[in-house]
């Protein structure tokens, strides 16, 4: 957040929280990935209007802000790893009622939307190779009825009564060491700070509804089944003007006819016959980037790997494609007429090998009938 954060929302140092709360919606809605779909630099402008807004919303952080800038002590990221401000720190273990700037106020404003996930189809050939896939789906988006707000047109949100717009309850006890404050959120307004005397007749005044959204999703070369995508902002958007959360795209890959993966080599098995393997062949595979011609030599082995290089999937996180790697199957034929199995006893024959005495049953007869 090196920039001016009044700046990046357009408004003065002296503006009202109103003020900068309608900046932060008008740029929102100006700047969300869904309207700028082929705006790549649309996500950072959304983020840092989000980011800016998240602390001149809350009284404390923009006290601080205004006292000691970004950079400076006290700045508004100090405590962050306590998980909150140090008001927070000051009044759990304090009692603190939100005086002399620490402590009181609404932690950030309306709360960030939740992630969503969905599932994307891919063939064989589109994980390999990466693919523009669009992907559907019902995601809650802002309101344009009320603008986000919840409220009906023409009325507004009223500060929560409860906890008079700081999200928070608090409860005081006694301990051993003391008087403890724990803080919990707001039973009546959700931790939101405000109420809604007249919801929005379209999103109930939720300040968002679910709209059918396709967004195109780039998936790149070298995906596979069980891999997950992440786009950032794209998610549900929080409820009366949250920032959106994220989505996450699931990949399911289909299998392939011909083709198994291991990692980022491809196998295929290349079966031939047992004259193919003596003899020698040459043979036309087709692979997933064309046709390419394999030369079987002469007493080709059952199980010899053939290895074309760069035929493989693309390595995703690196440079260069995997293998194809093409492992021999020699076929022996299950069934063989006479003059087949007669040349197969010549051949046995010529080689001193033993095998077994022709079949000379009543089942085999009974089976030469049907042929």
């Amino acid at each position: 957040m090196a920039d001016d954060l009044y700046a990046v929302l357009g408004v003065s140092r002296s503006a009202t929280a109103e003020e900068i709360k309608k900046a932060y919606r008008r740029l929102a809605r100006q700047h969300h990935p869904d309207a700028n779909p082929d705006d790549p630099g649309a996500e950072a402008r959304f983020k840092q209007v989000a980011q800016a807004y998240e602390v001149l919303s809350d009284p404390a952080r923009r006290q601080r802000y205004d006292t000691y800038g970004t950079d400076g002590p006290g700045g508004p990221d100090l405590g962050d790893a306590f998980g909150g401000g140090l008001g927070d720190i000051f009044d759990a273990f304090f009692g603190g009622n939100g005086g002399g700037g620490f402590g009181g106020g609404r932690r950030g404003g309306p709360p960030r939307g939740g992630d969503m996930e969905v599932v994307i189809d891919l063939t064989f050939e589109e994980a390999v190779f990466g693919t523009n896939a669009p992907v559907t789906a019902q995601v809650p988006s802002p309101c344009d009825t009320c603008e986000a707000t919840g409220a009906a047109p023409g009325t507004h949100p009223d500060t929560c009564p409860t906890c008079d717009g700081a999200g928070q309850v608090r409860q005081v006890r006694q301990s051993m060491l003391g008087q403890m404050v724990t803080a919990r959120p707001c039973p009546q307004c959700g931790g939101l700070g405000q109420v809604i005397p007249t919801p929005c007749p379209d999103c109930g005044g939720e300040g968002r509804r679910p709209v059918e959204r396709t967004y195109p999703v780039d998936i790149p070369p070298g995906v596979a089944a069980g891999n997950t995508l992440r786009l950032p902002g794209y998610g549900p958007a929080g409820p009366r003007g949250g920032p959106a959360g994220d989505l996450y795209v699931h990949l399911r890959v289909a299998p392939h006819a011909r083709f198994t993966r291991d990692g980022d080599d491809l196998h295929h098995d290349l079966h031939i016959s047992p004259s193919q393997a003596a003899l020698g062949v040459e043979l036309v595979l087709e692979t997933l980037d064309g046709v390419e011609e394999i030369t079987v030599p002469r007493g080709t082995q059952p199980g010899h790997v053939f290895r074309l290089r760069g035929l493989g999937v693309p390595r995703v996180r690196g440079r260069g494609r995997g293998d194809l790697l093409v492992t021999v199957v020699v076929d022996v034929p299950e069934t063989l007429d006479e003059e087949r199995e007669a040349l197969y006893r010549q051949l046995a024959a010529l080689g001193g090998e033993d095998v077994a005495p022709p079949d000379t049953g009543l089942l085999s007869k009974f089976r030469s009938a049907f042929k």
